[in-house]
């Protein structure tokens, strides 16, 4: 994937590949070691976004596996599949 700089991806919309929407980027978590990214740290989650078991923040934002990112261009695009 090519490299985007991190403000880039802040307020960026998250939808599946499917197209439904999911919210919007708030922050990403990394390995400080390594720099291997982790999370993204979502923000104004839809009502969809609600009903998936996915891993919350103390603040009840959802954790969305880096690895489940497919594309990142006007949205960041990821694979539901890798959600559940």
């Amino acid at each position: 994937m090519e490299k985007k700089p991190f403000k880039a991806l802040l307020g960026k919309q998250v939808v599946t590949k499917e197209g439904k929407k999911l919210g919007v980027v708030k922050d990403i978590t990394f390995e400080a070691r390594t720099g291997e990214l982790i999370h993204i740290v979502l923000r104004d989650l839809t009502t969809y976004t609600s009903n998936l078991s996915l891993e919350r923040t103390k603040d009840r934002e959802a954790l969305i596996p880096y690895n489940a990112v497919i594309a990142v261009g006007d949205f960041i695009v990821v694979s539901e599949e890798d959600l559940l």
